[in-house]
């Protein structure tokens, strides 16, 4: 089997209900070298089919295992700056927000092997891109969560992150406006500790 099958399990996809990413999430499970293909087919930014690649590789992580993107980062984070699908763009700010939560739990996870630093850096970067350019409501506040968390590693993130909410985000929708005040919020119980 090859990219060509993966094309037609996501063409069979009518639309984004759980049901419908599970099953092919396990279609692709079943066969782990299809994970491969499956971040290849979300960052082809042309084409309709990366929303779909992007709703599949999102379900894999965050109800499944993070850990089978581990082989893929480089190619993740590389990618990160071309999305332009908002589909795929929000599944790929919710997959940088679930690897932020994991590289800075406290638990002693083996992410934090293969989170390297030249990751982290590559999503800061296209973080703050998305900030300041017209994006969703839900790529901004996975954003806003994924630069606050590691933003505890990197001294020169919150002041600008602060800097961008305060005065960009927090005068856009009602949603940004609530996201960006629990992240000032979050900022705020950072420097006094």
């Amino acid at each position: 089997m090859s990219i060509d099958f993966l094309i037609s399990v996501l063409q069979d996809i009518e639309n984004p209900k759980k049901v419908n990413r599970n099953k092919a999430a396990i279609i692709v499970l079943e066969q782990p070298y299809l994970i491969e293909y499956l971040v290849d087919l979300t960052f082809k930014v042309d084409d309709k089919i990366s929303i779909k690649a992007a709703w599949i590789l999102e379900w894999i992580c965050t109800h499944y295992d993070i850990i089978y993107l581990s082989p893929y980062m480089d190619k993740f984070t590389k990618g990160l700056p071309d999305l332009t699908i908002d589909g795929a763009l929000r599944c790929c700010a919710k997959i940088c927000e679930n690897l932020a939560f994991i590289y800075t739990s406290k638990e002693d996870t083996i992410a934090k092997q293969w989170i390297t630093n030249v990751h982290i850096d590559a999503i800061i970067e296209t973080g703050f891109d998305w900030l300041i350019t017209d994006q969703k409501i839900a790529v901004k506040a996975y954003t806003m969560t994924t630069l606050f968390l590691f933003g505890q590693y990197r001294d020169w993130v919150h002041p600008e992150l602060e800097h961008v909410i305060a005065t960009s985000v927090i005068h856009e929708s009602k949603g940004c406006k609530a996201r960006g005040k629990k992240i000032l919020d979050l900022i705020a119980k950072n420097k006094k500790v």
